[in-house]
Parts: structure tokens; sequence; C-alpha cells
């Protein structure tokens, strides 16, 4: 083994800085090296980071094994701990060349190679200049880390620091280059995205970045953007939503429940009808418009009326892909600390949760039947439309491309797509 080898945990922001980090390395001529890039949103998200911990130590005897992210960053003592880790380092640290360069050497021992530091103290986020992944014709790009609200069941913030944004015209000039590169669609992605531009001169919104996006890169096909705070939605995003094509109609929601007074036990900001207002005004902008969400089953206290209010959620908003989370307690929480729900009845609701996402899935993708996408080709086979969702071809299209094609069936959880002929 010479090339460091990455296991990447969790979000797409992580998978967006497992890239930078390979950069980084590659810089510092790392070698015999495996990063773990670990994930802290649940206590399962712990304890499968420390199982391919050990997995990974199985695979690379001789190799030395770092550990990092948000796990790393709010536990560092529970993998220094660990017999297979060598060197634990944060989340700041992870994206500063100095770090990679001190690991290149031999270590000297382990109480010297964990290196993290108070993320709270951080007041920047750099805009990592990565000429994008995740496909060939999609990149991502990342415009804002940490958060500054403290939902009550939440550790992120820990892991992450408070929010920081990267300046707009960072954000533009990458997105020049991605699109120079041959990219057909950006991600805006962070950890929460409506917060961006709090903290730079004169205060912008994200609806403003967006806006600035569209207009400063005109060759940019399609924009996306990751989970959102509905609450939290400027009036130029709604703007946005309601006047600019390249902006796609799927949006990906921070509900996490549907009962008012979980929420508000979750310290969350917005009201369940808050929620149902938001997706009925971005539909009357956007009637397109699909919408994701989490989704939190078994919160502490939640009843089973509670539960219902969740349930009905999903029908009420018209949830298309949801995300859900069986309840876990995080050390040092506040939810932790409340009365607990009975594990079984939170995988039980958790199950009903799913089912109720795949229902609205196959309504979905049988509403497609006989429309007519743009969709852009991920590989010679597979594609998406503007929604997100995944469109198979049986003869083969160019990857990279944004195709006019006839929905004729779907299956699983694919559309099935006939390219329209030109003219």
């Amino acid at each position: 083994m010479n090339a460091p080898v990455f296991t990447t945990l969790g979000c797409r922001l992580n998978a967006y800085e497992t890239e930078a980090m390979k950069e980084l390395s590659a810089k510092a001529g790392i070698s015999n090296t495996v990063i773990v890039n670990t994930c802290a949103v649940t206590a399962e998200a712990v304890r499968k980071a420390r199982q391919e911990i050990r997995k990974l130590r199985r695979e690379h005897p001789e190799a030395r094994l770092v550990v990092t992210g948000c796990a790393a960053q709010t536990e560092p003592q529970t993998f220094t701990a660990m017999d297979e880790v060598d060197a634990v380092i944060g989340n700041t640290e992870k994206m500063q060349p100095e770090t990679w360069q001190s690991l290149a050497v031999d270590f000297i021992g382990k109480t010297e190679a964990l290196q993290v530091d108070d993320i709270m103290s951080v007041t920047e986020t750099a805009g990592h200049l990565i000429d994008g992944f995740g496909t060939r014709s999609r990149a991502y790009v990342q415009v804002q880390n940490g958060c500054d609200h403290r939902c009550t069941f939440c550790i992120i913030p820990f892991g992450r620091g408070n929010s920081r944004s990267v300046p707009a015209g960072v954000v533009v000039d990458q997105i020049k280059r991605l699109v120079d590169r041959g990219y057909r669609e950006v991600v805006l992605t962070g950890v929460d995205m409506t917060s961006w531009g709090a903290d730079l001169p004169a205060q912008p919104k994200l609806g403003d970045l967006v806006m600035r996006i569209l207009r400063l890169v005109p060759d940019l096909p399609r924009l996306r953007i990751s989970s959102i705070d509905s609450i939290e939605v400027d009036e130029a995003l709604m703007g946005a939503i309601a006047t600019e094509s390249r902006l796609m109609p799927h949006l990906h929601l921070s509900l996490q429940h549907g009962d008012n007074m979980i929420l508000k036990r979750m310290k969350r900001r917005h009201s369940r009808d808050d929620a149902i207002q938001f997706a009925q005004d971005a539909r009357r902008l956007r009637p397109d418009m699909t919408f994701g969400a989490d989704i939190i089953a078994g919160f502490p206290t939640e009843t089973d009326s509670m539960f219902e209010n969740s349930l009905r959620l999903v029908q009420d908003c018209d949830l298309t892909w949801l995300h859900v989370f069986p309840y876990s307690p995080r050390p040092g929480t506040p939810a932790a600390r409340m009365p607990q729900v009975n594990g079984k009845t939170i995988k039980k609701r958790a199950a009903l949760l799913r089912e109720a996402g795949v229902k609205q899935v196959e309504r979905h993708l049988e509403a497609q039947i006989g429309n007519t996408h743009r969709v852009l080709m991920e590989n010679p086979q597979m594609g998406r439309t503007e929604q997100f969702t995944e469109v198979q071809f049986e003869t083969p299209q160019t990857e990279g491309q944004i195709i006019a094609t006839r929905i004729i069936g779907h299956s699983g959880n694919s559309l099935i797509g006939q390219q329209l002929k030109a003219g």
C-alpha cells in the first residue's frame, strides 16, 4: 500500500471534504495511511465508525490509521483510546495543509498525534477549491459550514462549530471554473444553508447568492440547493424559485417532525403550519417542485398522537423523498435527558414512516409517465430529472449531456426514459 486510503461516513459535506483531504495529503506526500472521515449525527453513526476502523485495521495492518470528521471532533478520546488508531484530527485541522505536512513524518506517539482544537473558536470557512466530485456531470460546492442553532437532539454544532460562510465571490469563481471544466450541474452544500451570509458584510441572504451565481455564470445549465431550513428561506430565494428555470425544482427540507409540541421540545424554529405553508407556497410558484425531508421517529416524549402528526405531514406537505432517522440519544444534548421512548416503539414508528415514503415515491414515479423531462446523464445508462429522480435508459446516452426524454414507465425507485429525437 502506497497511496492513502480514504473512507467517508455520513453526509455529502463530509464527502466533499474528503476530496479536499485527498488533495492536501497528496501535496504533503502522505503514503501508507488510512484516513477515516467520521459522522456523529447519531450514536449509531459513531458505532459504525468504530466498526469501520476495526475492519480497516484488519485489512491494512501495516498502515497508519488516522481518524477525523465530526465524531473525532466531538469524541476525540473515544478514538484515541482505540488500539487501532494512530492519530485523531479535528474538523478544522483536517482542512489545513500544515496538518497533513505534520502527518507526512513518522508519528512520535499517540498523545502528540491528537490534534483537535476548540471548533467554536473558528470564525472562517475557506472555499476549498475542489474541481468537482460525485459524477463527471455534477459538482458540489461548499458555501457554508457550522450552525448557530442548538436543536435539543443535535450534536452537529459541536462537531462543526458556529456558522461560517464562504464569500460569494469565492463561490462564483469556483463555479465558473467548474463550468469551464465541463460540469453541467452544481449543488450548493453546507450544514445550515439558509444561514449563509449572516456573518458576511451587509449580511446577504442565500437567495442573493443564488441570484448572483445565475447572473454571473450564465453558462451553468443547472443549480441545486442541498438541505434547507424552510422557516429561514428569504424573499430572493422564493423569487428565484418562481422565475429561474436553471434553479432545479427539488428541495430537501429539514422538518424533523410534524407535531408542534415535539417541535418546541426539539427547539425548532417552525411550526407544523409553517412547514405546510412553505410547501404550498413553493409549489404555487413552481408547480413541478418536489420535496425531500428529514424526519425523526421516536423523539423523547413522542406519543402515538404526536407521531400520527408526523405521519400526516408526509401527505400534508406532499413529501417524496424521506430520510427517516430513528431517534438515538446523543450524550451532552438536552434531549438525552428527556423521558425516552421505548426502542421497539421507535423502530416500529420509523418503519411506518419509511412505508409512507415508499408510497410517496411510487405515487411520484407513476405521475411522471407520459411526461417529458430534461435529463442530465450521469453515465451511459442513467441520468436524473430536474427533480433529481433517477431515469434509466435502455439505449446508451452520452454522459454529461442534458437530453429531452419521454418517461415511458418506472421500475424500483427509477423512471424508465426514452430520448426524444430532435426536430
